[in-house]
């Protein structure tokens, strides 16, 4: 990885990677619900899908055929930001959709000297403005999360609540503190986010004390529910705040978008 230039993150609020390497571990849910939460508190949202599979791009109900400007295009200069945005049934939120095309970015950017700065340089030019930007990162350490890392200001993951959830975040630390030492020295752990909770499962509360007494006040306290809604809502087109605001997940999601502005007031109370 090269030296890093001068950070810069022009034009935008809080721009959160959302990123595990280990796919199921409800990172797509969760980018997905979170944004929609945070636009229901009144918050400009762009969500950036920059997995090949486009699940996030599927989960807010934005078909195949219509993703003609993608993250793809964006990745390899082809085309701005601004022109792959569009908007979703989420009033305030946004999307930049991905295609499986993305797959082929890590050979297409080989010999680019720049390829790790791709998307930062692209949030640089575009002229819209966000409060919250999330990205959805794909389930490996690849060229593209590289991107969404060196792109971000903060690192969110998903954590399943399963035996070997710890064994794989010391592996992402380690990469997302390889980024921020020769990246992005701006990249800061914005928290651990525990998906897939089964209260009637003492591995859940098992993994749970683990991960609490490994990371501390770094893991939300918000815990995200299994919930049967939540697995649902996606092939409705719909985040589960709009396919089902009762639930429990969708009481969950609000929770945590609650907490993470209510972390965002107290550093910028310390800044």
């Amino acid at each position: 990885m090269q030296a890093a230039p001068e950070a810069g993150h022009a034009g935008h609020g809080r721009i959160l990677a959302v990123a595990n390497q280990k796919g199921g571990v409800g990172k797509t849910t969760t980018a997905i619900n979170l944004a929609t939460a945070l636009a229901a508190a009144g918050k400009r949202c762009l969500v950036v899908d920059l997995d090949p599979q486009g699940n996030a791009s599927t989960g807010f109900g934005v078909d195949r055929n219509a993703r003609q400007v993608s993250s793809y295009q964006v990745m390899l200069d082809q085309a701005p930001l601004g022109e792959a945005i569009t908007a979703t049934e989420v009033p305030g939120l946004d999307l930049v959709p991905a295609t499986v095309d993305l797959s082929a970015v890590e050979v297409e950017l080989v010999d680019d000297p720049r390829r790790n700065y791709r998307l930062r340089d692209a949030f640089q030019s575009c002229e819209t403005v966000y409060d919250h930007v999330l990205i959805d990162c794909p389930p490996s350490l690849g060229l593209l999360t590289v991107n969404a890392l060196v792109a971000a200001h903060a690192v969110m993951v998903p954590l399943q609540c399963e035996f070997f959830a710890l064994e794989g975040l010391s592996m992402l630390l380690r990469t997302v503190e390889r980024v921020r030492r020769t990246l992005n020295p701006m990249l800061e752990m914005q928290g651990i986010v525990l998906t897939m909770y089964d209260r009637r499962n003492k591995l859940s509360e098992q993994v749970e004390a683990d991960v609490r007494s490994f990371m501390g006040d770094r893991v939300f306290e918000t815990v995200i529910p299994r919930n049967v809604r939540i697995s649902e809502a996606p092939s409705h087109g719909k985040p589960v705040l709009l396919y089902d605001v009762r639930c429990a997940g969708s009481q969950a999601y609000a929770s945590l978008a609650g907490e993470l502005l209510k972390r965002g007031r107290s550093l910028a109370d310390v800044a």
